[in-house]
């Protein structure tokens, strides 16, 4: 049936042709399908952009969301999930850049996307979207946070049945973020892994969409948006350098393949970027990796606080490890402390709140500026993919605390000294 649906809605003016295994090539029917049945490779959607009818002027023209690279997505029809998703800021930063001593610096914040908040809603818009075209009524997903909440919102936007899975110990904000548009949440006692075999089992038994899981091919596509956006917001040229958060690589992987497929339809001009990833020291198996020299992964037991990039046995690892060599890029993990670091850094510079994972990005940018891996000179991007609101335990207890004052004019002026002492203390640390 769900083959019969996917032939039935095809238009004319669609791209994608076929679902192709990364490993072997094996070609497949447009289905929810992720797996290779020949080798156990990953599948990912074949295009045919021999068929695209686009200029850079009528990607202008088009929706202020993703939806304006459509032909560029796996949606077959006109009738995708649009609640706003994409076109978020690309700021050209000015005190992070100056405090790192780069020249041209720019953050893509996701931090503020539509509607939960976090990079996941470009993907889940382009997973649902296709969900719906192959007949699946019931939607669901294995997260570590913000894929649950952009599930279970763009789900209740559609009107579809959703069901999410979370590890147990997740932080208060994303259960929250799920919770309130009314979604089946299951907290599974168990780590992201864990998580992500017992949702496995379901899909099979219960024939639901998993947005990662049997969708994967699709949902990873929406990943794309994300290079194509800061090339066209850089005035339709690409940048000499970005850094990214890596949990499963996928995202790494994308925005790579979103900036290759803008060169071969003619919207940009081709030029090396380097890529360079970012993890967190409690699960670095791919920057271990990439250390290490290896072409395969070892999978880890998570322990970190940067819990939604906390994947122990990362699907796309050893991809994202191959684009960071061959394009001259490098793989780097911070500490906790450094994440925590970089959180604050972002915010007192930026007035950007960003969660662990923008934490571990912003460390891992300093990291490698420090080690003398940024050229001052490259126009570099950095990826902000979550808000902090969502992991605000995190930096509890890190941050200070207010002053607390009667309603009178005195007790404001003792409390101001107090505050400048303390700024000053603080500098003079600093400069030790």
């Amino acid at each position: 049936m769900t083959q019969a649906i996917a032939k039935q809605t095809q238009t004319a003016n669609a791209t994608f042709t076929a679902l192709k295994c990364k490993e072997c090539g094996a070609e497949y029917e447009l289905e929810a399908k992720h797996v290779c049945e020949l080798c156990f490779g990953p599948l990912e959607v074949k295009y045919d952009f021999s068929r695209l009818s686009v200029t850079r002027e009528s990607i202008q023209a088009g929706p202020n969301s993703i939806w304006r690279y459509r032909q560029f997505l796996p949606v077959a029809t006109d009738n995708y999930i649009d609640v706003g998703t994409g076109m978020s800021p690309l700021v050209k930063s000015q005190r992070l850049a100056r405090r790192l001593g780069l020249k041209n610096l720019y953050i893509k914040n996701d931090a503020v996307n539509m509607p939960t908040l976090s990079f996941k809603d470009r993907v889940v818009s382009v997973a649902l979207s296709r969900a719906r075209e192959l007949g699946f009524t019931t939607v669901s997903c294995a997260s570590t946070g913000n894929l649950a909440n952009s599930t279970a919102a763009i789900a209740a936007y559609a009107g579809l049945d959703c069901c999410v899975f979370i590890p147990a110990d997740l932080e208060a904000g994303k259960v929250l973020g799920s919770l309130i548009y009314s979604p089946t949440l299951m907290a599974v006692q168990g780590n992201y892994d864990q998580v992500n075999r017992l949702c496995s089992e379901v899909a099979n038994t219960h024939g639901w969409g998993f947005v990662n899981i049997n969708l994967r091919p699709y949902y990873s596509e929406g990943s794309k948006t994300l290079g194509y956006e800061v090339a066209e917001q850089l005035g339709w040229e690409l940048p000499d350098h970005i850094v990214a958060p890596l949990a499963s690589g996928s995202l790494f992987t994308k925005i790579y393949k979103g900036f290759n497929e803008f060169v071969e339809a003619g919207l940009v001009e081709g030029k090396p970027v380097r890529f360079s990833g970012a993890q967190a020291e409690g699960c670095s198996p791919i920057a271990e990796a990439f250390r290490e020299k290896r072409d395969f992964i070892k999978p880890v037991k998570p322990n970190t606080i940067a819990k939604s990039i906390a994947i122990g046995n990362p699907a796309d690892g050893v991809y994202a490890v191959e684009i960071a060599n061959k394009t001259n890029g490098n793989i780097e993990s911070v500490t906790d402390a450094e994440i925590i670091e970089g959180i604050k850094l972002l915010a007192e510079t930026e007035g950007i709140f960003t969660e662990t994972a923008g934490g571990t990005t912003v460390a891992v940018l300093k990291k490698l500026v420090e080690a003398g891996k940024i050229d001052p000179d490259e126009k570099t991007v950095v990826y902000i993919t979550g808000n902090g609101l969502k992991t605000q335990e995190a930096v509890q207890g890190y941050i200070g605390e207010p002053f607390t004052i009667e309603a009178k004019l005195d007790s404001f002026e003792q409390a101001l000294e107090r505050s400048r002492t303390l700024d000053r203390l603080e500098w003079q640390q600093v400069l030790v």
